[in-house]
């Protein structure tokens, strides 16, 4: 178990200084900014390189909603459900805190500006409501823990579930970023959340319940289809 949660804490890690990190210090770099595509592909990546390096160590969820998710789904354990969450969420909070000490140490650097934080209403990058975030959370989550579940079913093409996963994430960011700047993911909005403060915390409780109403209907909807298959 020590070697499992070491996992989730470096891929989580990874991943909020990845993905984040690609959102703070790139996206709009002069002359070579990446805008929104470059960082959904960014946060894929993060978890298609954390999925080849530690799937076979901890299976590589990198995130509450899909560890929920996955128990819903008949594939993890309940008992391991509090202390893969505890990991995950410090490994965010640890990417994170890197992230800061990088950005802060650019003349101007302000992290009121959002540090690539998720939110609705005013908070929204498009201006999207309360209810077009939620839905949106819900949804995308849902969807990416059905790729998760069929992606590494015994039965579907060994080797590949990484690369269904990574890439199933970045369509998520190409579609939502606009809405909420796309969390589906508690540990990821957490890390960055506890630096903003004020309006961050204040809607971060969004970004918990939606994407785990998600994941596990995710989770259910493909455990129910596959015992159907059976």
């Amino acid at each position: 178990m020590t070697r499992r949660l070491g996992a989730e804490f470096i891929g989580t890690f990874w991943l909020v200084l990845g993905g984040c990190g690609s959102a703070v210090l790139a996206a709009a770099f002069p002359n070579v900014g990446i805008g929104l595509h470059g960082v959904a592909l960014a946060f894929g990546l993060t978890v298609l390189t954390m999925a080849f390096a530690i799937g076979h160590i901890s299976g590589c969820h990198l995130n509450p909603a899909v560890s929920i998710g996955l128990y819903a789904g008949g594939r993890f354990p309940a008992k391991d459900l509090v202390p893969y969450i505890l990991a995950q969420v410090l490994g965010g909070m640890a990417g994170a805190a890197v992230l800061f000490l990088i950005a802060s140490g650019k003349p101007g650097f302000d992290v009121a500006a959002g540090f690539a934080s998720n939110g609705y209403g005013e908070h929204s990058p498009g201006g999207y409501s309360l209810t077009s975030g939620l839905i949106t959370e819900i949804v995308m989550t849902m969807m990416f823990l059905f790729i998760i579940m069929g992606s590494t079913d015994k039965r579907a093409p060994q080797g590949f579930a990484p690369i269904a996963i990574g890439l199933g994430l970045t369509l998520i960011h190409l579609i939502s970023i606009p809405i909420t700047n796309t969390s589906v993911n508690p540990a990821r909005s957490t890390g960055v959340a506890v630096f903003v403060g004020g309006w961050a915390i204040s809607q971060l409780w969004l970004f918990w319940l939606a994407p785990i109403i998600g994941a596990i209907a995710g989770g259910g909807i493909y455990r129910l289809l596959r015992s159907n298959d059976e």
